[in-house]
């Protein structure tokens, strides 16, 4: 933000509503360990990405409303990133490239924005992690659905975790395609196997 607005106290101010919106005590997986991940994996292909600050700003903002009870949080997100993006004064294009790039983490289907693949393919990453990480990231997504019980939390979540099955390929960029794709499915199986059994 610095390098878009001389405005210091305005620039403090939008941080402080990203980290604070990521810290909140329910964030189990939705926080800024999440931001990290995806940061870390962005960096691995960030000669490859065209717009590397509007990307950076999906980044962001993709998850800062996250309610457990909401079906819209993608695109009050993506409302709240073209609020705060105009206040910084950036151009119609770029926000609405932000826009489209948050909205694209809802269904994660393949677009033919290169950008927004990456995106996606960073936001779904630990799917495609060891067993263990990948554990912990269902324990911490159950824990942020807490609010539901475990026969219908468990039937909403394999009706998810079909449907990142259902995609071929899951990732939609070659880079963690072939990084990630096979650790990926064997993950997703053996949870909807677990699942099915509690």
């Amino acid at each position: 933000m610095a390098q878009l607005t001389s405005d210091v106290a305005l620039t403090a101010k939008l941080w402080t509503e990203i980290e604070g919106n990521y810290s909140q005590k329910d964030r189990h997986y939705h926080n800024l360990q999440h931001l990290s991940s995806l940061l870390q994996c962005l960096f691995s292909v960030k000669d490859k990405i065209q717009d590397w600050t509007t990307l950076l700003f999906s980044v962001y903002y993709h998850d800062i409303i996250h309610d457990p009870e909401s079906a819209e949080n993608e695109e009050r997100s993506a409302e709240l990133a073209a609020q705060r993006m105009n206040q910084i004064g950036m151009s119609t294009e770029m926000i609405k490239g932000c826009t489209d790039q948050i909205m694209a983490t809802k269904s994660h289907q393949s677009t033919q924005d290169r950008d927004t693949n990456y995106l996606m393919d960073a936001d779904l990453s630990i799917l495609g992690q060891s067993w263990d990480r990948y554990s912990e990231y269902c324990q911490n997504i159950r824990k942020e659905y807490a609010i539901y019980p475990s026969a219908l939390y468990n039937a909403g979540r394999k009706k998810t975790l079909r449907h990142f099955l259902a995609m071929k390929p899951i990732f939609k960029t070659d880079f963690f395609s072939r990084k990630l794709d096979q650790q990926a499915r064997e993950n997703i199986r053996k949870e909807i196997d677990i699942l099915t059994r509690m």
